[in-house]
């Protein structure tokens, strides 16, 4: 597993980390055990980045994380975790008092005195530009509730407007084969800045996969169902908000690109994680064989240029007019 600095945190990470939203047991059931066992298979194969947030199961996901931690303490993890979507999303709700009755909770759940790093949970846009709340972050690394912070965004605008503050460790954004804006602006401010990225959704919501056809159903409880318009949140963070039958019809293309040796969810990691500026990526795992799976995209070869100019072309052809302007 190849492993790399986050950002201004200083810390080295694994390029190949894990997402865990599902843990949380929002859309679909993942039990006590099931969710260690995905954490301990991680792990075994060269995982040392988690990311969670406080919402993710109400902080279920940030307790299995705590409960793991405090089995493992020899393990070499760091956690990331999220705040701000707890209360109704008013900038005038991102203040100190706020800040320190999430982060004190996040603490809490994780078993830790000071978290690693507590990134904003894709707040209003007008959050990004407030002084007052960096100001906040700032004196919870000062108090030692938290070691750094960073922000997760919706838009490129917003990962820039985060890039220029000094204290900003890191940007958390939507980036695979279907999501190729942020490397126009985004990761090379980022280079140029010392700030961490963190890609998250890199298998389009599965599409990139290829397991999908234009007949698959999803639960009624999974955000693939119920939010493929944007209905309780962002649509682009559901299939990365493109079409899912336009998806699946790319996710073939994508496929037919991938080399011996990988699946198409490995080459679709490994492309992002090869992109010049990415610290790492968060894949979801449901499952051990899945984590395990997602991990092994961390060592594979360079996919090369011509790879390169497929996937572009792909997502030139496809979603460049609806994806670009957007997002």
């Amino acid at each position: 597993m190849q492993q790399r600095t986050l950002g201004r945190t200083g810390r080295t990470v694994s390029v190949i980390g894990l997402g865990t939203w599902q843990l949380g047991a929002d859309w679909g059931d993942v039990s006590e055990q099931d969710a260690l066992a995905v954490l301990d298979a991680a792990v075994a194969a060269g995982v040392t980045f988690f990311d969670t947030a406080d919402v993710y199961g109400d902080g279920r996901s940030e307790r299995l994380i705590g409960a793991y931690r405090a089995a493992h303490p020899e393990a070499p993890l760091t956690v990331a975790t999220k705040m701000g979507r707890r209360e109704a999303q008013d900038p005038d709700n991102f203040t100190l008092a706020k800040f320190r009755e999430w982060t004190d909770r996040s603490r809490a759940n994780l078993g830790v005195d000071t978290l690693d790093l507590v990134q904003l949970h894709c707040p209003p846009t007008p959050v990004f530009s407030t002084d007052a709340v960096y100001d906040a972050l700032d004196t919870l690394v000062a108090d030692g509730a938290i070691a750094n912070y960073g922000v997760s965004v919706e838009t490129c605008d917003e990962a820039l407007a985060a890039i220029a503050r000094p204290g900003t460790a890191t940007v958390q954004i939507i980036l695979n084969a279907f999501r190729l804006k942020p490397l126009d602006e985004v990761l090379p401010a980022a280079r140029e800045a010392g700030v961490g990225i963190i890609a998250r959704v890199p298998l389009a919501s599965g599409l990139l996969s290829g397991r999908y056809t234009p007949d698959t159903v999803f639960a009624a409880d999974d955000h693939r169902a119920y939010n493929r318009h944007g209905e309780a949140f962002d649509v682009g963070e559901t299939f990365s908000g493109v079409d899912f039958d336009e998806g699946v019809g790319a996710a073939r293309e994508f496929a037919a690109l991938v080399p011996s040796g990988l699946t198409p969810a490995q080459a679709a990691l490994a492309w992002v994680a090869q992109q010049d500026g990415v610290s790492t990526v968060i894949p979801g795992a449901r499952s051990p064989e899945q984590a395990r799976a997602n991990a092994a995209a961390g060592s594979a070869a360079p996919l090369g240029a011509p790879f390169e100019a497929a996937v572009r072309d792909i997502y030139d052809r496809r979603f460049r007019a609806v994806v670009h302007p957007r997002w």
